[in-house]
């Protein structure tokens, strides 16, 4: 599996929000087969929605392109690694895998804060792969501060 390639389309999504006034995260969920179910970023402004995270609406997208909510064999591609809400949606539609670009020490749980993907006490649990293209969707964010401040 190229997680390169992927993540260039979760990096170009993130870009997308950050010219939309957005928290630049952007994600993709794949098939295991690389076909893409969905691609979003995030929307919580534009929307005036709490959950509008990049991750629950490709979820969201994919489930209702299959017409079903286990994501099973899917692969999810994210630039910022999912806060606790996303790891629980993650888990609850039994992705297979999940592949983020750089680390959240306030926010992450899968492994910065948490290891939400990985606990033996849920139902499911996911791989976990952080680091691909981290230096440009770090960039992409402390920029996207920069700026706000």
């Amino acid at each position: 599996m190229d997680h390169n390639y992927y993540m260039a389309i979760a990096v170009a999504e993130a870009e997308n929000a950050a010219r939309s006034g957005e928290v630049p995260v952007g994600a993709v969920l794949i098939r295991k087969d690389g076909t893409v179910m969905a691609r979003d970023h995030n929307r919580r402004e534009s929307a005036q929605d709490p959950t509008a995270h990049a991750e629950i609406l490709v979820l969201r997208q994919a489930a209702e392109r299959q017409g079903g909510w286990r994501l099973e064999d899917t692969i999810l591609y994210v630039t910022l690694e999912p806060c606790t809400m996303c790891a629980g949606a993650l888990v609850l539609s039994r992705v297979a895998q999940v592949v983020f670009g750089t680390r959240d020490p306030k926010g992450g749980a899968l492994v910065s804060l948490y290891q939400v993907g990985s606990d033996p006490r849920l139902n499911h649990q996911f791989d976990v792969i952080e680091g691909v293209m981290q230096q440009a969707c770090q960039l992409l964010l402390t920029s996207f501060f920069r700026q706000r401040r």
